[in-house]
């Protein structure tokens, strides 16, 4: 039945679009776009570090507690076992409105000089605020489309990697160039954007349709408009002083593309509207891919540990804690996104000490969300591709990414003439790429039964590689060559005062630390490759096909009672 202008009609197509899947998957990437603030900390670490008087090291320990609390889901991944969406997304907001607002107190002095680990445990709130949004929105999109997911997650992911580069534009607009407001607007803005699409995000019992790739094909290619607008409108802007009414028609365009796939979310929903195809699905109840096993889960859960299912069955959680591959894939993160996050973490600081300008530094800062942007959505769909023609296994694109990246660190660590601009982009993408092929590959390996929970127990690595490259190696080398400079020039630091080094040797041995480190993780990511080939190599989609198979023959039985009789 078409839409005919009748009340009822306008009526039950607006509710169709409201309650629809499509709307659901935008309020997800609306969520991921503003819930990047742990990205940014480049932006905002120098104004801690001078207005609060830090050395290095310990602007290296807030920035680890901010990966801390940014990789630490596993609470937000247990809430999320028992609880609808709504929950971890309310808990979410409120995490990230308490944190970042307390930080913007300090910085603008509106508040006492906190104390170091308060300033640790407003950092790990807000970024710990991530996981519950992600959560929340992130799983439930791929619980509800399990097929493809290696695509959907490099999609869901490539939203964040651009928030940086779509909030620094929001907020040029709303406070000019008052840097110290940044905290408040992060603050703010994805608390806000939770609580408007609180109740969209949902599991839906929706049966998957073979135009869904198309349809994610048109949501990647409006953010890949997105990524382009943005890459130009910041190197203009870098060329060009803007007025803050310049900003604004900038953030103006930035909005009309976030807020594009409207079009596309109406128009599907629409299309299913005419084809009367909600009203022949109403009750086709398809299972959830979390709900099967159900019998094992009656069992006791510690006899089982040390028997887990073949791999790409649903594990139970202490089965996939104690597994080889969940070892292996720890340790693997560990020391490949370990040093990932420290050069992320110390843009700002390593372009300082290399001798770059203010405006070169905000440049490649800003860009950066744009590489992370291009690794995720890229990665994830040719990891998706090679996957199904090829079968190549996913963990091998994972040991490939953490390779490449020992270039940009080489680069940094033997300061090659601009190599922080080619750095940035070498490790931005692969930064980016990783994060689809390790969510994936958990949630392949794992099963999706409990993946709300899995999927952060191997990203708990990333907070103590950060902790073990960044605060004990990177900040700790770091300020012992800025103290042997002053002594060089016969000078002393005075106590609250920054420490700050400079030339090619402050970061010189940090990072032949860490290429060392990430190429350990190379060698331990093989281990995982070769015992997950057997798996790869089969269609790992074969369980989700048959139900939709199945859904499909159902349809048809529901559409006309008398093909069954007929066959």
């Amino acid at each position: 039945m078409g839409v005919h202008g009748t009340w009822a009609d306008i009526k039950g197509f607006a509710l169709q679009v409201l309650t629809g899947q499509w709307l659901m998957l935008f309020a997800s990437f609306l969520m991921m776009t503003s819930a990047g603030a742990s990205y940014m900390f480049g932006l905002y670490s120098n104004d801690i570090k001078s207005v609060l008087g830090y050395n290095q090291s310990t602007l290296n320990m807030i920035s680890f507690f901010k990966d801390l609390g940014a990789n630490i889901g596993i609470f937000s991944g247990l809430i999320n076992e028992v609880t609808p969406p709504w929950v971890v997304l309310s808990i979410g907001a409120a995490f990230n409105f308490f944190g970042y607002f307390m930080i913007w107190l300090a910085v603008t002095e509106k508040i006492a000089k906190p104390q170091v680990w308060h300033m640790c445990l407003y950092i790990t709130m807000g970024a710990n605020s991530h996981t519950f949004i992600n959560t929340g929105a992130f799983v439930t999109c791929v619980k509800n489309f399990p097929r493809s997911r290696g695509f959907l997650i490099g999609l869901l992911n490539g939203y964040i990697g651009l928030s940086a580069a779509v909030i620094v534009q929001l907020y040029h607009a709303f406070y000019g160039d008052d840097t110290k407001s940044f905290t408040l607007f992060v603050a703010w803005l994805p608390s806000a954007v939770s609580l408007i699409f609180l109740r969209t995000i949902r599991i839906m019992k929706v049966i998957p349709q073979k135009k869904y790739y198309k349809v994610l094909c048109k949501f990647l290619y409006i953010s890949l408009g997105l990524a382009g607008y943005l890459l130009i409108i910041i190197i203009v802007e870098q060329k060009v002083n803007f007025t803050q009414i310049e900003y604004g028609g900038s953030a103006a365009i930035v909005l009309f593309l976030l807020f594009l796939p409207l079009a596309v979310v109406v128009a599907e929903e629409y299309s299913s509207w005419r084809t009367n195809q909600s009203l022949s699905t109403a009750n086709i109840e398809i299972p959830s891919p979390d709900s099967t096993h159900v019998d094992q889960n009656k069992l006791s859960c510690w006899k089982q540990v040390f028997s887990p299912p073949e791999i790409g069955e649903d594990h139970t959680i202490l089965q996939a804690v104690f597994s080889i591959e969940m070892l292996t894939l720890f340790l693997t993160t560990l020391c490949g996104i370990g040093g990932m996050l420290t050069l992320m973490d110390n843009l700002g600081q390593i372009g300082t000490a290399l001798g770059y300008s203010l405006e070169s530094i905000s440049t490649f800062v800003s860009l950066t969300s744009i590489w992370i942007y291009l690794g995720e959505v890229m990665v994830g769909l040719l990891s998706e591709i090679f996957i199904t023609k090829y079968k190549c296994p996913r963990p091998l694109m994972f040991t490939f990414s953490l390779f490449l990246s020992c270039i940009g660190y080489l680069l940094i660590a033997f300061n090659v003439p601009n190599g922080l601009y080619v750095a940035s982009i070498i490790t931005g993408f692969c930064f980016g790429g990783v994060w689809p092929l390790l969510f994936s590959i958990t949630s392949e390996i794992f099963g999706l039964r409990h993946w709300s929970t899995l999927n952060n127990v191997g990203a708990m690595a990333c907070p103590l590689g950060s902790y073990l490259l960044n605060v004990k190696v990177t900040g700790y080398l770091y300020d012992r060559e800025a103290e042997k400079q002053l002594r060089a020039l016969g000078l002393k630091r005075n106590p609250g005062e920054e420490l700050n080094c400079s030339g090619g040797q402050c970061f010189k041995l940090p990072f032949i630390i860490i290429t060392a480190v990430t190429l350990l993780g190379v060698l331990v990511s093989l281990v995982l490759v070769f015992r997950t080939r057997k798996f790869y190599n089969s269609d790992i989609y074969k369980k989700f096909k048959d139900e939709t198979r199945a859904a499909e023959s159902e349809t048809v039985v529901a559409k006309n009672p008398n093909v069954e009789h007929q066959s």
